[in-house]
C-alpha cells in the first residue's frame, strides 16, 4: 500500500540528511534522504543547507515515491525510518 504524504521536518546538519514523515494509514512513518541521494536527483552537487528545503519541494513527488516504495520491501516494526541514499535511485 502506498504511502500518503504528511510532514516536513527539515534539514538534519548533523546527519546530512533531509526528514520528513509520511502516513501509513494514519500511522506515522519517519523518512529521511541523504543530501547526495537530493543532489543527484536534482542533477547537482554540494547544495547548501539554507537551500534543502526548497530542493525538497521541488523534488517532493518524486522522493515521497521512492520512500514508498521503500517502505513496500522493507520490514514493518514499529519505529522504522526509511533512508533514501544515492544506491536507492534508478541509475
Amino acid at each position: 500500500m502506498p504511502l500518503t504524504r504528511d510532514k516536513i521536518i527539515g534539514h538534519d546538519l548533523e546527519r546530512l540528511a533531509f526528514r520528513f514523515t509520511m502516513l501509513n494509514d494514519g500511522d506515522v512513518v519517519h523518512c529521511q534522504i541523504s543530501d547526495a541521494a537530493m543532489d543527484d536527483l536534482a542533477g547537482m552537487k554540494g547544495t547548501e543547507s539554507s537551500a534543502r528545503q526548497a530542493q525538497f519541494m521541488s523534488l517532493r513527488d518524486t522522493i515521497e515515491g521512492i520512500a514508498s516504495d521503500l517502505y513496500d520491501e522493507a520490514p514493518r516494526f514499529s519505529g522504522y525510518v526509511v533512508r533514501i541514499f544515492t544506491r536507492h535511485l534508478a541509475q
